[in-house]
């Protein structure tokens, strides 16, 4: 019962950390932003740990980092999958009650 919940819950956080994600690439292309700006070194706090782990996979290319790419594919791949559990736990029955909302 609580894994449709669970389920639901971290597929919002993906949603919300893509968002993340997106700003912080974006901004990274403005290279006189002052990253010293606490919104700006939170932003970059949350989101340099987990492209960095990708950033040791995929080197640049001439410049141009590619790590984003296979990292917003890891968080697709995984926020596909949790909806597919939470529908999959949905349908089985145990919340047929709520259904009819």
């Amino acid at each position: 019962m609580l894994l449709p919940v669970l389920a639901q819950a971290l597929s919002t956080f993906i949603s919300i950390y893509l968002v993340l994600l997106i700003i912080r690439i974006l901004l990274s292309w403005f290279p006189n932003l002052d990253w010293s700006n606490p919104v700006l070194s939170a932003l970059s706090q949350l989101t340099d740990p987990y492209l960095n782990l990708f950033r040791s996979i995929i080197p640049p290319l001439g410049g141009i980092d590619l790590s984003p790419i296979l990292a917003f594919i890891v968080l697709q791949i995984l926020q596909s999958a949790l909806t597919r559990a939470a529908l999959l736990a949905y349908s089985s029955g145990g919340f047929s009650a709520y259904a009819s909302f």
